[in-house]
């Protein structure tokens, strides 16, 4: 017969299931629900989403085709080679591509993984090149982004478009490990492309605060200066001539067909740059825009 310390252990058994029971879905509520694993198949290109782990896929890429892009041959040049040794899995090099504002940093960053996919598309063993945009405020979560990336089948090329670090900003140091760094280091299936307008990724007078105010003022420029060496490509793109400038304008009227005054439109490609204080391949774009919506057409 049980004792009565038993009958009560009995009674009270199920009642202790039935807490703990409710303990735990109170845990499972409030733990966020893992993200779910990205399917790669749905687009070519993704834009990552710190908050969450997620990728999100991008339909149709904004992006400039590559014959429109002028005046900058050489990097074009160098930026299509690596990136092909890379999408055919050999060896190959993060790239910095720094400069001039408006000089097609990024529209060449598009561009060329967009050739990548096209020229190799049907290549035995080759599999699309994805395109992961990286936003510049979500740098320090690139380890994580990492992690995601480093057992998928595919080939990335991970590219964050205006980079660069302010005063008090330590989110440098994450992409340092990536870069180079690190036990694990970076993926073998994992390119990273950056473009910024500073050539070493940091304000002037950031690096000249810390040499002002540290014991060892070499050790400490010496580290933050270290952050784009770590990019085995340095491409720089710099004001264009006002040669080159006609001609991204008139590749572009070629591009859309249209119907114009050559020795008229020069003179109205230049006034607009005038009035702007540069020529640029994004001023020449601003133009177009302009010229094509007066002939009532668009550019999508």
């Amino acid at each position: 017969m049980p004792s009565p310390s038993d009958a009560d252990a009995a009674i009270q058994a199920p009642e202790l299931d039935t807490t703990l029971k409710r303990i735990a879905d109170a845990l499972e509520r409030l733990a966020p629900a893992p993200p779910p694993a990205p399917n790669f198949t749905r687009a070519d290109a993704f834009v990552w989403q710190a908050k969450g782990g997620l990728l999100h896929p991008v339909a149709k890429v904004n992006r400039v085709e590559m014959t429109l892009l002028r005046g900058i041959d050489q990097v074009r040049d160098i930026l299509v080679e690596n990136s092909e040794r890379f999408a055919k899995g050999y060896a190959a090099n993060n790239a910095l591509l720094w400069g001039a504002r408006g000089m097609g940093k990024s529209s060449l960053v598009k561009a060329v993984h967009a050739d990548i996919n096209q020229r190799l598309a049907g290549t035995p063993g080759y599999r699309p090149l994805k395109l992961i945009e990286i936003h510049r405020e979500d740098i320090e979560h690139l380890p994580d982004l990492m992690t995601l990336l480093r057992d998928a089948p595919y080939r990335f090329l991970i590219f964050c478009d205006d980079l660069s670090f302010d005063a008090e900003d330590t989110s440098y140091k994450s992409l340092k490990t990536v870069l180079e760094g690190g036990i694990e280091g970076r993926p073998a299936n994992v390119i990273l492309y950056a473009t910024s307008n500073r050539r070493h990724l940091l304000a002037r007078e950031m690096i000249e605060n810390e040499r002002s105010t540290a014991l060892n003022p070499g050790e400490v420029v010496e580290e933050k200066v270290s952050l784009s060496d770590r990019f085995g490509l340095w491409l720089g793109f710099h004001k264009c001539t006002q040669y080159d400038y006609i001609a991204m304008v008139f590749g572009y009227i070629d591009h859309y067909g249209l119907e114009v005054d050559r020795a008229k439109t020069t003179a109205e490609a230049l006034e607009w740059a005038t009035t702007r204080g540069a020529r640029s391949g994004r001023t020449a774009w601003q133009f177009i825009q302009d010229l094509v919506g007066r002939a009532g057409k668009t550019t999508n």
